[in-house]
């Protein structure tokens, strides 16, 4: 008898390929379902994004936009204002024609919405998970604009360090303390003005960051560098020696007469002289002695000593003590004999002289 071989399917092979069967098609369908999930949301920004500091997690696209166009615009509104001690420099965003890309920052925000594969983002969607991520803002405006406005801001902080000097009046002498200078470093000004620009919400006030130049001469410094200086009154007839800035003594001198007077200004010691001859100039008031050079002597009009200043003119002694305290000089300035040696002592060539 031949033998044969049963192949109807049994009834455990039956329950398995149904079993499959219905993994197979749960798995389909629930592949189906959620890429359908996952399309449903392409338009929905992921919770826990911001754009320029707005939190638009959950909107649709039409809603993140009017967001952001309702608080960035009223944010932008706002003029970025720059300030130096007491000074105010404001940067209005009209006047630079500033716009934001709403448009382009929900782009973004979507983008960012679809890192991950479909499963991470269902997972997310579905747990309710954050992406927390933050879009900048986009904006655009005039860079020639805000360039004018750091140029100028610029050039109204920016100067140039002041040694300390002495000022002068036929008064006296009085001390200019120095001032530091100060120099806008521009790449970190720029940057902070366009960090200010692109942040709205931000603070929109900033101050410059200056580097600080020291000057040359301090005010301590004052007195060594000016260790003698003379000042001259004409009106009171006075000559005023000062020693490290401090009065030493006041001597009564003869100035110059009507029509030749004592030039006046800020001179220095050009040059010194004992026993001086004088070099008599061609001027009509010399009359026969004009272009002469009288040697020391009874003639010769300069005693003792000659502190010439401003060319011809000069400090020198006189024989004619009745004249001191009166405009009587050719221009020069008189003062007796032995103060003008007790002068003459304490000066130098450089030595300031100040006719007031």
């Amino acid at each position: 008898m031949p033998l044969t071989i049963d192949q109807s399917p049994t009834p455990m092979k039956q329950r398995s390929f149904i079993v499959l069967a219905a993994v197979v098609a749960f798995l389909i369908l629930g592949t189906v379902g959620v890429y359908a999930y996952d399309k449903s949301n392409d338009d929905t920004v992921a919770k826990g994004i911001t754009a320029g500091g707005i939190d638009i997690g959950g909107m649709s696209r039409s809603k993140a936009r009017a967001t952001l166009s309702d608080e960035l615009g009223a944010q932008l509104k706002r003029p970025l204002t720059v300030t130096w001690h007491a000074r105010r420099y404001v940067l209005s965003p009209r006047g630079i024609n500033a716009r934001v890309d709403v448009d382009g920052m929900v782009d973004d925000a979507l983008e960012r919405t679809r890192d991950g594969n479909v499963l991470s983002r269902a997972v997310r969607s579905l747990t309710g998970s954050k992406v927390n991520d933050e879009v900048p803002v986009k904006l655009t405006y005039s860079r020639s604009a805000v360039q004018s406005f750091v140029k100028h801001v610029e050039a109204s902080v920016n100067r140039p360090p002041q040694d300390a000097h002495v000022g002068y009046s036929s008064s006296g002498i009085r001390k200019v303390k120095g001032r530091n200078g100060v120099t806008v470093v521009d790449g970190k000004f720029r940057a902070s003005v366009a960090e200010a620009l692109r942040t709205p919400g931000g603070d929109r006030t900033i101050s410059p960051v200056v580097a600080v130049t020291k000057p040359k001469v301090t005010t301590r410094q004052l007195a060594s560098k000016y260790p003698s200086i003379i000042v001259v009154c004409r009106s009171c007839f006075q000559l005023r020696y000062y020693h490290r800035l401090k009065l030493q003594n006041t001597y009564t001198i003869a100035v110059g007469r009507q029509g030749l007077e004592t030039p006046a200004g800020l001179y220095d010691v050009q040059s010194m002289q004992v026993n001086p001859s004088w070099h008599v100039p061609n001027s009509s008031w010399a009359g026969s002695l004009a272009g002469r050079v009288i040697p020391p002597g009874p003639d010769d009009p300069l005693k003792a000593r000659w502190l010439g200043f401003n060319g011809g003119a000069g400090i020198h002694g006189t024989a004619e003590s009745g004249s001191l305290g009166s405009a009587a000089s050719h221009g020069c300035i008189r003062m007796g004999i032995p103060e003008v040696i007790a002068l003459y002592k304490h000066m130098h060539v450089g030595d300031p002289v100040y006719i007031g």
